[in-house]
């Protein structure tokens, strides 16, 4: 039977405990809310299986672990023979009843849902209709409505722009109400002061209240407007109506009442506006300000303002040159000036800032007025002490380097020149409108700046001058402590001479870059600025050339004073009679040479120094400042070159004169120290002596001694070429030397042992075609050294110098005995 609802809902399934009986009742209840088939399943034979799991848990407990199952049924020891016992399940057949009991159930509720839901879908079928129709009228309505909206939108914008109209036509109609009101108004104001001329005593209360001055101002201002408008309409017009004459005749009255009327407000509100300043009262000074801003653009408030200033005085203006001078008559320098400019216009700017703050709050329209202080500041004070700072010197007569010289005003000049700069990027920083103040710092320095590079050309020639002259004093005044002892020997002639300095060249460069340095500052365009440096740089190679180009002229002249000490040598060993004294002499040529070419090649030295110094000058500071402007750098280049051309060909005859004396000390030598039997040892029987002759050690040893200048003073190409030369003239010399001798076999060993000393020495010269030649003359002297016979095989491999080697044959001592004259004529034919 049916169990109560109650009752399902708590067991999920009723059943009663005899199946057939109480057969279970299902309801489609039981399928709502939170379904499980397991509790479903349960709920149907829970009641049927806990008797079997009984009976299931004794049987097994009676027989152990040796019963066995079979088929389904167990079996016991007693009656595993008898066969099959009774079913397992005893309650299959109560499930299969309830589970067709309720699979018969479970189909009939699945039609009661399947009829319900049909019916379901008819009845929202039905409503959907409706809906469907009820939402069609609807919208219909909508549209209906959204017309109605629009058609009172059209409505309520005609009926706005209609007010509009209206709203305009009364406020048309206000303003002619005023204008016209106003107008009354100024033509009765206009008849006052057309009155009589000069009679203002009859005006209304208004023009002369003081509360209502603002008021007055503007009547009066728009009164003198339309008459002096109409006095120029009435010019133009017809003279001949006699109407337009006389209105022109009264409205001149008027104007010029409107003018005294003015005038006089003006200076009242002038006085005022004086009064709250010195009081400080800027709330009426602002007014005066907004009042007196309608007088030609309240030009004359701003004006009268700033020139009441206390910071254009007379007096303190006066006291600017004070502190940046110093007191009258005193020497100043550029660092005072510096730091008193510094100071100076600092003041200015701080004064200016708290100027400017009040400007802010009084005036309308401060940048008007800012624009005014500071064009009197630039106009005014700045000039009133640079006309005293700036002092322009003349440049036919410059002032002496004790009272500061050129560079004394040009220092001066950059200095006042960039502190004014900085004062003039203070002061735009104020805010100034439309003020052109980098225009106006500009002008202040256009008279200097104009001819400024020949101020900077003339200072630089005045400090060459005036350095020159110092070295050519210290120079007198060493050679007169000095004395002329040492000179009588030939000696100190090249230390009484003046040498170059690579300090004084230094010092050239330093100056050339401080004017460098004032041309960059002054020139602000590229072009400008290349041309003022070439200029300046012309200098400097002028005075570098003509410097190092006189020194190493000096060093010159101490060669050729050897050389002349040299030629009275000559000329006084020509006389047996003073024999000693041309030995003493020849040895005072030789210290004036050896002394005079180390002193030209510590001269060369410096001058290579100097000119590297102006190179490098040239590439770190001059070349970026003459690459924007095109051909700039270029021709520069090619000025350095010319510039320095003198110098080399003073280097160059310096060179060639050292060469000289140097050859003039070896053939001194050789023909001091070579002996003829030097090459012709006498034969009794002593060995031959395989040491270089004593001239050879000599001049090897003289050579290494005063080349060592060279080594150190020569570079490059020039020491090659130098080399070179010296090594030419060194190998024409010897071999024109040994023409003056005979030569044994035993003298020919000597002569090659002194070959090989002059060969190892000109080795250092690193010069291959010396070394050839020396080469060569080894081999020239193995003429002296094989018998007659042999001469033919000895240059086989050197046809070259078979004709110099047939003049070394002539030297032989057997060359006649041996009848050599034939013997060469058939072997160099």
């Amino acid at each position: 039977m049916k169990e109560s609802k109650d009752g399902v809902r708590t067991g999920r399934f009723s059943k009663s405990s005899s199946t057939d009986s109480y057969p279970l009742v299902l309801d489609i209840d039981d399928f709502k809310g939170e379904f499980s088939f397991d509790a479903l399943f349960g709920n149907l034979v829970n009641e049927l299986l806990p008797s079997y799991l009984e009976e299931e848990t004794d049987t097994s407990e009676g027989h152990g672990s040796n019963d066995t199952m079979l088929n389904g049924h167990f079996r016991t020891p007693s009656d595993a023979a008898q066969g099959m016992s009774s079913p397992l399940f005893p309650e299959v057949d109560a499930l299969l009843s309830l589970f067709k009991n309720s699979c018969v159930q479970l189909v009939d509720l699945r039609k009661q849902v399947d009829g319900k839901l049909y019916n379901l879908k008819k009845e929202v079928a039905s409503q959907d209709s409706k809906h469907r129709k009820t939402l069609s009228e609807l919208e219909k309505g909508v549209d209906g409505l959204f017309d109605s909206f629009a058609r009172l939108d059209s409505r309520i914008s005609s009926v706005g722009q209609t007010a509009a109209k209206i709203g305009d036509h009364l406020q048309s109609a206000d303003s002619q109400r005023e204008t016209a009101s106003q107008t009354i108004d100024l033509i009765k104001y206009l008849m006052e002061f057309n009155s009589s001329p000069g009679d203002l005593m009859e005006l209304s209360p208004l023009f002369s209240d003081d509360s209502r001055v603002a008021e007055a101002a503007t009547i009066a201002q728009k009164l003198r407007s339309f008459a002096e408008e109409d006095l120029g309409r009435q010019g133009m017009a017809v003279s001949s109506v006699v109407g337009n004459a006389t209105a022109s005749r009264g409205l001149e009255v008027a104007v010029a009442n409107l003018q005294e009327y003015c005038n006089e407000l003006e200076n009242r509100l002038l006085t005022r506006f004086d009064a709250a300043s010195q009081k400080r009262d800027l709330s009426t000074m602002a007014e005066c300000a907004k009042i007196l801003s309608q007088f030609n653009r309240g030009t004359s408030a701003m004006q009268h303002y700033v020139g009441l200033r206390p910071m254009f005085d007379v007096e303190v203006m006066n006291e600017d040159a004070r502190l940046v001078l110093g007191e009258p008559g005193s020497q100043t320098s550029p660092s005072h000036v510096a730091r008193g400019l510094s100071s100076l216009y600092k003041e200015i700017t701080d004064t200016v800032r708290k100027e400017a703050a009040t400007i802010t709050a009084v005036f309308p329209s401060p940048s008007d007025v800012k624009s005014i202080l500071v064009q009197r500041v630039l106009e005014d004070r700045v000039p009133m002490l640079l006309e005293k700072l700036l002092v322009k010197p003349s440049l036919v007569n410059p002032p002496a380097m004790e009272e500061g010289g050129l560079i004394l005003y040009l220092r001066m000049l950059a200095v006042a020149y960039e502190k004014t700069q900085d004062l003039a990027r203070e002061l735009r920083s104020v805010g100034c409108g439309d003020l052109d103040v980098e225009g106006l710092t500009e002008s202040l320095f256009l008279p200097h700046k104009d001819i400024y590079i020949e101020y900077e050309q003339a200072s630089l020639r005045q400090l060459y001058r005036t350095k020159m002259e110092e070295l050519r004093a210290e120079n007198q005044q060493s050679s007169e402590s000095t004395g002329t002892i040492g000179r009588s020997k030939g000696a100190s002639i090249a230390s009484s001479q003046q040498q170059i300095s690579v300090t004084v060249v230094t010092e050239f460069v330093r100056w050339n870059e401080e004017a460098v340095s004032r041309c960059a500052l002054f020139s602000s365009q590229p072009a400008t600025l290349a041309a003022n440096v070439r200029a300046a740089l012309t200098c400097l190679l002028d005075q570098v050339g003509q410097y190092i180009t006189e020194g190493l002229e000096r060093a010159r002249d101490s060669l050729t004073e050897a050389a002349a000490l040299r030629e009275r040598f000559v000329l006084a060993s020509v006389s047996r009679r003073v024999a000693a004294q041309a030995a003493s002499s020849a040895e005072a040529a030789a210290a004036a040479g050896e002394s005079s070419f180390r002193s030209f090649m510590v001269a060369v030295q410096r001058c290579g120094s100097s000119v590297a110094i102006v190179q490098q000058y040239f590439a770190n500071s001059i070349s970026r400042l003459l690459l924007p402007v095109d051909g700039a750098h270029a021709a520069a280049c090619e000025e350095m070159a010319s510039a320095m051309s003198n110098a080399e060909g003073a280097a160059y005859k310096g060179l060639q004169q050292c060469i000289e004396t140097v050859m003039a000390e070896v053939e001194r030598l050789l023909s001091a120290e070579q002996k003829a039997t030097d090459y012709r040892s006498p034969d009794d029987g002593i060995g031959p002596d395989h040491r270089a002759t004593n001239a050879c050690a000599r001049v090897v040893a003289y050579l290494s001694r005063v080349l060592e200048a060279a080594f150190t003073a020569l570079e490059g190409l020039n020491k090659q070429a130098f080399l070179t030369e010296l090594g030419n003239r060194l190998h024409k010399g010897l071999v024109s030397h040994w023409q003056k001798f005979t030569f044994n076999p035993s003298g020919g060993l000597r002569l090659k042992r002194d070959i090989t000393e002059y060969g190892e020495f000109v080795r250092s010269f690193n010069a291959p075609t010396i070394d050839e030649k020396f080469e060569l003359l080894g081999i020239m002297a193995n003429v002296f050294i094989v018998a007659p016979e042999s001469l033919s095989t000895l240059f086989e491999g050197t046809p070259s110098i078979r004709k110099d080697a047939q003049r070394f044959i002539q030297l032989r001592d057997d060359y006649k005995s041996a009848k050599l004259a034939a013997k060469l004529s058939s072997l160099f034919t």
